[in-house]
């Protein structure tokens, strides 16, 4: 290739970048037994296992040669299960001296015995906060929860419930008030936009982390224009105090802030942010911390530039906030290929050294591996030229990517008319080639067009948020896949007239703030439901106190001025009586920043209109990679996909991690066929599966009890048209 550059060099900057850092002499002492420098595989006491966040698990109880006799022992429901708005449950539990801690489907946090599955105590955020403050808080699908010790008496359960990060006491479920306000710090505390951010959407995803008397933590907000900050931040686990904060969106003085060739972008621009978790070197203080990408996902012409320091892996002085070093993954993000989970640190054979690294998957199939001290790549990274050309007003394509040369990507990566899905109706199949005729497609990083862009891989492609496991004594990773693909197609919006009525305003509003989701037509599209008939539902009053409050993957739209909100109303319930009525809104700064050129389609699947993928499977895949080396162990399809005429073995969709043992198995739900599935790590071979009383989309637990290892994985269902669940399922061998 032409221009190939080989990036040696990570750029490391100072500690301008820090906006508050607080020196905690009370760091010092603090032996929390979370936060041993010695990695313990026996236990399950931090989400993803253990310090190193690599899903692994010493235990041998339960190996090759008995996993057949696998049986449930104890499944405990929650019974909050919301099946009208398709709730799900990602939580991986952690267990702490026999006790599981987990969250429900409406977020409330369970403490039961891990041996006998019976419940102890549990936290309703509704009984402490009110409703209006929380909303439809399901929409934030929590992943974990946290436990902090100060090594004595204090034992402490941190999670996110809506906007709230929210502190309880282990022992009973209590809010330990002496924390933040009553027990409970609001998430927009910190955070800067040119007209504030409190009424933006603002919560957290992913289980905070721990750094000895510091609990790390990102959030996740809104993927449009109306994004808050994505900064990170530390707060003092005893009494809720920021102690550090770090801009992921650089302001002037900034390192990085060049990067960004509009001035103001700072002020309005929000995004960047860890939604997908952070892993912690407990021995080094170094905090690996991967950042999404900037508002919107698909449109940059406002914010031109590369845009540090999204899609990055962020390296930080866990105690004080500085920088040590980044790398970006991707500049000037329009694909939303943001990485998709909390890295893994593990210790290679490289060149003849044992080297520290830190890996990284993504939803483009590649796996990025980093000296953790430096940031230098152990494989070569290439900067790669890309396809510029677009049509698009104002947007300025990064002319390169960076494409590691080793590993392989584990998905496919171009999508042409030799792909299509081969066993479709001749009908199907024939449409769908002429489909691809008329939009972009070919290799990735294909820009946006008002044509139409297959986007392969797709939204939700690649490794998703449960992230890969890894063996430290192999250095094999193992991670499942995604290959479905995705269409996306971007709309000229129309600006506003200077005099308008509600018949002219409220589909232009919801062209530029709701169509991304629930697409032109209003009848959605992936994860998003059709809203045709909602004035069946809701009326006004109701549908304005729904948007303002949000619900599953709808983030709050309290932002908007009220006005806006009645026009939507009068155009989605089609209130009749409005439609005259004059429109009339004053624009601030950051409402003219907010409007675009353009809209998007919707998250639009490579479907054709039976519901057949247009793309030949695999689906899903399983991938056993040897990080010492670079190469592959083996690949194996995963799951099976319930579509009429799907070939046997085809793999499907899947969300949630696998668990890798010494007893030389790989344990993982994830797959929508509902199916719980063992297989020996070494040799890729299916021992063991089970059917689940709903889907699982989450990473399961293996844990030690009285001497007898147990496993244990969320029954939540909900996503990909499955049934919603309410329970957590444990299985054993059969006692002796």
């Amino acid at each position: 290739m032409k221009n190939e550059q080989l990036i040696i060099k990570m750029n490391k900057f100072s500690s301008l970048k820090i906006t508050s850092t607080v020196l905690i002499l009370s760091l010092v002492g603090f032996a929390c037994r979370n936060n041993n420098e010695e990695v313990d595989y026996n236990g399950w006491e931090k989400a993803h296992g253990n310090s190193n966040g690599n899903k692994y698990s010493s235990l041998t109880e339960i190996d090759t040669t008995n996993v057949n006799q696998l049986q449930v022992v104890w499944e405990f429901h929650t019974g909050d299960a919301d099946t009208a708005a398709h709730s799900q449950i990602q939580c991986n539990p952690i267990i702490v001296d026999n006790v599981m801690y987990f969250t429900s489907p409406m977020l409330k946090v369970f403490a039961i015995d891990a041996g006998t599955g019976k419940q102890k105590w549990m936290y309703s955020p509704y009984d402490t906060i009110t409703e209006n403050k929380l909303g439809h808080f399901n929409l934030n699908n929590n992943r974990g929860v946290t436990y902090w010790t100060d090594g004595k008496d204090d034992k402490r359960i941190f999670y996110a419930a809506g906007q709230y990060l929210i502190c309880l006491d282990a022992n009973t479920g209590k809010l330990i008030n002496s924390f933040g306000d009553s027990g409970k710090i609001d998430l927009h505390d910190g955070l800067e936009l040119e007209d504030g951010v409190k009424d933006l959407f603002v919560t957290e995803t992913s289980p905070p982390s721990v750094y000895k008397n510091l609990i790390l933590a990102g959030t996740r907000v809104s993927e449009g224009m109306d994004a808050a900050p994505g900064d990170v931040r530390a707060y003092d686990a005893q009494t809720g105090k920021i102690v550090w904060q770090f801009h992921t969106i650089p302001h002037p003085g900034e390192a990085g802030y060049e990067t960004w060739q509009n001035p103001v972008a700072y002020k309005y621009t929000g995004g960047a942010n860890n939604w997908m978790g952070m892993t912690i070197d407990q021995k080094r203080g170094i905090a690996y911390i991967p950042l999404g990408s900037a508002s919107m996902d698909f449109y940059g012409g406002k914010r031109p530039g590369s845009d540090l320091y999204t899609d990055c892996m962020l390296a930080l002085d866990a105690a004080t906030g500085k920088e040590k070093w980044h790398f970006q993954y991707l500049h000037h993000d329009t694909w939303d290929y943001d990485p998709s989970s909390a890295p893994v640190l593990l210790t290679v054979n490289h060149d003849g050294k044992k080297i520290d690294a830190v890996a990284q998957t993504t939803k483009t199939g590649f796996v990025f591996l980093f000296d953790r001290d430096n940031g230098n790549p152990l494989f070569p990274v290439v900067e790669t030229p890309m396809d510029t050309v677009t049509d698009l007003v104002g947007e300025k394509i990064w002319p390169t990517q960076p494409i590691p040369q080793k590993p392989l990507p584990f998905v496919r990566q171009t999508l042409t008319a030799k792909d299509v899905n081969p066993y479709l109706p001749k009908n199907e199949y024939d449409s769908v080639v002429k489909l691809l005729d008329s939009v972009h497609t070919g290799r990735m990083f294909t820009p946006q067009s008002k044509e139409g862009t297959i986007i392969f891989p797709g939204f939700d492609g690649g490794a998703e948020y449960g992230g890969p496991a890894v063996d430290p004594e192999t250095g094999i990773l193992y991670t499942n896949d995604n290959q479905m693909a995705w269409i996306l197609k971007m709309f000229d919006v129309n600006p506003a007239e200077h005099e308008e009525t509600f018949a002219q305003a409220g589909p232009r509003i919801y062209k530029a703030t709701c169509m991304g989701c629930h697409g032109p037509d209003r009848k959605g599209g992936g994860n998003y439901p059709s809203i045709v008939d909602i004035n069946k539902k809701l009326n006004k009053d109701q549908f304005i106190s729904f948007i303002n409050a949000g619900r599953r993957m709808m983030p709050s739209f309290q932002y908007l001025p009220e006005m806006d909100k009645e026009a939507i109303a009068s155009f989605v319930l089609n209130i009749q009586g409005e439609q005259n009525r004059k429109y009339t809104s004053k624009l601030t700064a950051i409402d003219s920043f907010r409007i675009l050129p353009y809209e998007i389609s919707g998250y639009n699947k490579f479907y054709t209109k039976t519901g057949a993928p247009g793309l030949a499977p695999p689906w899903g895949v399983l991938n056993a990679i040897n990080l010492n080396t670079g190469n592959y162990e083996w690949k194996q399809n995963f799951g099976e996909d319930e579509y009429k005429g799907a070939p046997a073995n085809s793999g499907c969709e899947n969300y949630g991690g696998p668990v890798v043992t010494k007893g030389g198995l790989l344990f993982i739900g994830a797959t929508k066929d509902g199916m719980f599935r063992a297989y020996n790590k070494t040799t890729g071979k299916l021992l063991w599966q089970t059917k689940l009383p709903a889907a699982a989309f989450a990473t399961p637990a293996t844990y030690e009890v009285d001497g007898k290892q147990y496993v244990v994985i969320a029954c939540g269902g909900g996503k990909l048209g499955t049934k919603s669940g309410d329970s957590y399922v444990a299985f054993a061998l059969p006692s002796k």
